[in-house]
């Protein structure tokens, strides 16, 4: 912890009071919560960035979206755009915010919409022609004026919430005790394997309440690399000189994947706007080499570098174990709640 951090400390004290009685008056009715007559499941953490989110949607649109009309729900973090949008032919990552953008790219079957306010957003969806049966949250734990159904809460393996303190001295966004909201509690971005025993130590760190699940896990990287018309095996790129680039809260997992010595690595604020500086200094480093950024970068960066040497390496959540069970909860779930309608 930086010294600037501990000056602030009584600012997290004063917040972390703030986040407490918000939660105490939702959870006494105080302040309203709304509830929608279909399946909806929230994905979110207690901590600002970084654990993991986009590839958990993405893990239940693949789970969900042959069997279901999905809807994802996003505030669209620095798009610039107000208001509910849903994705069209029009639609691009400065209007949608990079992660949904990449939803709307990758899943053609499914509705990608925006809205700060979820409560108007899942009203919107609910009163088009083409209704979606269940609505994901993205990042919406502690957006307690809709009652979801299902909350999913993620934590990463090298920054759980138990070791952590409220905002600004730590990063998280309300108390570790939040966590009791939770039915299912992800720790996410584990090195694999992982032994037994250290998942136990850590599910003793979290103190899970006796109805909640805690599953674990990992980054899986593609063995591939894609452009906007071709793609090419990591293991044939791995030694030669590139230049790697990440606007994500994390960066150094996706640097270690890909880096050789001679690599240039260029790391940006997560869901970083590239400006024509920016594009300019990359293309003076890269020359005629490759430039790999991440999935979520790629949406924002297409079009302003020459789409012949600029890549994307994709990324999934894979589940180090039980990741049966994690199904079969989800679409029980799902199908007794679109049962119950």
């Amino acid at each position: 912890m930086n010294l600037l951090r501990k000056i602030l400390f009584p600012f997290a004290i004063l917040y972390g009071l703030i986040t407490s009685i918000r939660n105490f008056l939702f959870d006494k009715g105080v302040l309203k919560s709304y509830s929608f007559d279909l399946p909806i499941i929230a994905v979110g953490n207690l901590s600002v960035g970084g654990t993991g989110k986009t590839p958990q949607i993405e893990y239940l649109i693949r789970l969900l979206s042959d069997k279901y009309k999905i809807a994802t729900l996003s505030r669209g973090y620095k798009r610039q755009s107000e208001g509910f949008i849903l994705a069209d032919a029009n639609s691009n990552a400065a209007i949608l915010g990079d992660e949904p953008f990449q939803f709307f790219q990758k899943f053609k079957n499914i509705q990608v919409a925006v809205d700060a306010n979820r409560k108007n957003g899942i009203e919107q969806l609910l009163g088009r022609q083409e209704k979606p049966e269940v609505i994901l949250l993205d990042d919406a734990f502690q957006h307690r004026k809709v009652k979801a159904g299902f909350y999913i809460l993620l934590t990463s393996y090298g920054d759980l919430y138990s070791d952590d303190c409220m905002l600004p001295t730590g990063n998280l966004r309300e108390s570790s005790s939040g966590a009791k909201r939770a039915d299912v509690i992800v720790v996410t971005k584990c090195p694999s394997p992982l032994s037994l025993d250290e998942q136990k130590e850590i599910k003793n760190k979290l103190k899970l309440s006796i109805n909640q699940e805690l599953y674990f896990t990992y980054i899986d990287y593609d063995d591939w690399i894609y452009s906007e018309n071709k793609k090419i095996k990591v293991g044939e790129i791995k030694w030669l000189d590139k230049i790697l680039i990440a606007g994500i809260a994390k960066p150094e997992p996706f640097f270690s994947y890909l880096r050789h010595t001679n690599d240039t690595c260029l790391s940006f604020p997560d869901h970083h706007h590239f400006t024509d500086k920016d594009i300019l200094e990359i293309k003076n480093l890269a020359q005629e080499s490759i430039i790999i950024t991440t999935e979520k970068d790629y949406v924002r960066l297409k079009g302003s570098l020459p789409s012949e040497q600029l890549f994307y390496l994709p990324i999934k959540s894979s589940f180090i174990s039980a990741s049966e069970n994690f199904d079969k909860n989800i679409l029980n779930y799902v199908g007794t709640s679109s049962r119950n309608r």
